[in-house]
């Protein structure tokens, strides 16, 4: 359910064509919002909610962002002050937005599954913004542009994504996007954080940090989500920094010009170093939020037009 069919709801499925075409127009976004200029006609009468069931700020105020950046009247809708919180059903909720007769609706959910069901429902076209431990496409498609433009391709390249890879949908968008344009992908941590479908996808599993990011050309730490977690998946946040935490000394296994990406918010001193995360030469975190205004802006241009039927 890619693009293509109306909604942007998974990486999984979605061809080469598909997202190099994706990343193409975001491109052409970076270089318009760097120049100061807009497209505020392209989504000039349309409707743009946000529906976010878990807190968010990057990614809700990217959306938000893009959004007006492109002319749409944009809406957020806080859940906690809704109806949702009073027992609404998040079909109620569906009936609900499609008699507001919304053109775009971006969903974050704390349940796998959520904006497939209200695509089904609604009239709108429905981007998944991230979906329990599903998948989180946007933020994909926005590191997949980062990196390429800092390497100039995607192929071939071998990139490291590392941590709490079971509870990540933004490790799973990477895993099924990177695969597809070609990177050899590893995922690196504790086998109790590791998915059993890791090998199944095609992408090589270590549990060690030296050997997982030997001669990597991009190592992505990612978020320790301990509010997903059971007890006993990991030790103490000190020990876990010490066998899984980014810093310089595990870096040094990686090439020498490797790039450091987190999808954000960061746990500094957890899951990266305070050091490595600011650095001016190897991190592209800040670039990362940069390219996330930029793709999400391309994501609204391409399904506002697949869905002309709702000028």
């Amino acid at each position: 359910m890619a693009v293509s069919n109306r909604h942007l709801l998974q990486i999984e499925g979605m061809h080469p064509p598909q997202i190099s075409s994706l990343l193409d127009l975001a491109e052409s976004y970076v270089l318009l919002n760097r120049s100061g200029k807009t497209q505020r006609d392209l989504l000039r009468g349309r409707t743009l909610i946000n529906l976010f069931f878990e807190d968010s700020t990057r990614t809700r105020t990217s959306f938000e962002l893009a959004g007006k950046r492109l002319g749409a009247d944009v809406i957020n809708m806080s859940v906690s002050t809704s109806s949702v919180n009073k027992g609404e059903t998040l079909l109620d909720t569906a009936a609900t937005l499609n008699a507001m007769m919304c053109d775009l609706l971006v969903v974050r959910h704390s349940q796998s599954g959520a904006p497939n069901l209200l695509a089904q429902k609604v009239d709108a076209a429905v981007i998944n913004a991230g979906d329990g431990t599903h998948e989180h496409p946007t933020q994909a498609l926005l590191d997949a542009l980062t990196i390429r433009r800092r390497r100039g391709r995607l192929e071939g390249l071998k990139i490291a994504i590392c941590g709490d890879v079971l509870h990540s949908r933004v490790a799973r968008s990477n895993i099924h996007l990177l695969s597809a344009m070609g990177s050899r992908v590893r995922v690196v941590g504790p086998p109790t954080l590791i998915p059993a479908e890791c090998e199944r996808l095609g992408v090589e599993v270590f549990h060690d940090m030296a050997q997982g990011l030997r001669d990597c050309d991009v190592v992505m730490a990612l978020r320790l989500q301990r509010e997903r977690m059971t007890g006993g998946q990991v030790p103490s946040a000190r020990e876990y920094f010490r066998f899984y935490g980014l810093d310089f000394e595990k870096l040094s296994h990686a090439k020498p010009d490797a790039l450091v990406m987190h999808p954000g918010p960061m746990n500094r001193g957890v899951e990266i170093d305070s050091a490595v995360a600011d650095d001016p030469v190897r991190s592209v975190i800040k670039e990362q939020v940069e390219m996330g205004v930029a793709v999400r802006m391309a994501v609204l241009d391409v399904l506002a037009r697949a869905n002309r039927r709702n000028v």
